[in-house]
């Protein structure tokens, strides 16, 4: 009679991954995501269906991620929903500020998500594409409005690099 196989443990299969930091608050942070964003799609499907998206809705949508991801990471204004996850580094440029994440377990990871625009940008393009299920007029005039910030802030950099030729 052959011996039963041991499974794996989950700290048995990650192992040799090479990072200091365990993985669970990053396995509990992608599945709040899945979970969100699963009950987000299914709802707005049942609530009547997926409206066809044009390539204009498309590129709305990503200016729009684009910039609340930079809202949400880096803006000034928005630290205090941060703060209990990060700390201040230093002013960033405009109205930015770097900041670094804090603490450890899933306050680190959280941290991590809140000072990266690159990896919050996916909450903030799934925010807003599953906002546009349930409401597409709604998120298509929140989008444009976001949208109008980023052609600001353009043209604010714009306005200064000119200003420092002068």
């Amino acid at each position: 009679m052959r011996p039963l196989r041991q499974r794996p443990s989950i700290a048995g299969l990650v192992s040799g991954y090479g990072r200091e930091r365990q993985l669970g608050p990053y396995a509990a942070l992608f599945a709040t995501y899945a979970a969100v964003t699963g009950v987000g799609v299914i709802s707005g499907v049942r609530r009547g269906g997926i409206p066809r998206p044009t390539l204009s809705d498309g590129a709305l949508l990503a200016v729009a991620a684009f910039k609340l991801s930079r809202l949400i990471t880096k803006d000034k204004v928005t630290g205090f929903a941060r703060a209990p996850f990060t700390e201040f580094v230093e002013e960033g440029d405009g109205a930015e500020v770097n900041e670094a994440p804090r603490g450890d377990g899933l306050r680190y990871a959280i941290g991590e998500l809140l000072t990266c625009p690159f990896c919050f940008n996916q909450w903030a393009a799934t925010a807003l594409g599953i906002a546009w299920l349930h409401a597409p007029k709604a998120t298509r005039d929140v989008s444009a409005l976001l949208a109008a910030s980023v052609a600001a802030d353009v043209m604010h950099v714009a306005w200064t690099k000119i200003e420092s030729q002068a």
